[in-house]
C-alpha cells in the first residue's frame, strides 16, 4: 500500500475516532437535558421546539443510514473470498453508496436482520 493510501486511511481512522467521541458527548448532553427537563419548564419547552426536533431527526436519519452502510461494509470486507471477489464486492459497495443503498440491498438486509433476530432469541440477555 502506498504512502498516500496509508495517510488517507490514517485520516479516516482519526476522523472516525473524533466522530465517535462527538457522538458520545452529544449523547451525554442530551441525557443530561432529558434528566433536567421534567423539573425545568423552560428547558422542556426549548427541547420540544421544531428546530430542536428537526435537528434530532436529521441526526437520527444520518446515523441510521451510516449504521446500514457500516453493516454492509463490514460484511463485504470480512468475507473470506479471493482478491477478485473482494474487488467485485468493493465495486458493489461503491455502487451501493452512490445509489439508494437501502433499496438495492433491502432483501439481503432483511434476511440478515431476520437471521440476527432469530439468533438473538436463542441468546441470553447481557
Amino acid at each position: 500500500m502506498g504512502m498516500a493510501k496509508e495517510e488517507y486511511l490514517d485520516d479516516v481512522h482519526i476522523r472516525m475516532l473524533r466522530v465517535t467521541e462527538d457522538l458520545r458527548a452529544i449523547q451525554r448532553e442530551l441525557n443530561c437535558a432529558a434528566m433536567q427537563a421534567p423539573g425545568d419548564p423552560e428547558l422542556m419547552e426549548a427541547l420540544t421546539q421544531l428546530p430542536e426536533i428537526e435537528s434530532l431527526e436529521v441526526l437520527k436519519s444520518a446515523l441510521d443510514q451510516m449504521r446500514h452502510f457500516l453493516w454492509f461494509y463490514v460484511q463485504v470486507m470480512t468475507t473470506d473470498s479471493e482478491p477478485e471477489d473482494r474487488r467485485q464486492n468493493a465495486t458493489k459497495l461503491q455502487s451501493a453508496r452512490e445509489g439508494s443503498f437501502i433499496e438495492k440491498h433491502r432483501s439481503m438486509t432483511d434476511a440478515a436482520l431476520l437471521r440476527h433476530y432469530v439468533d438473538g432469541k436463542n441468546r441470553k440477555p447481557n
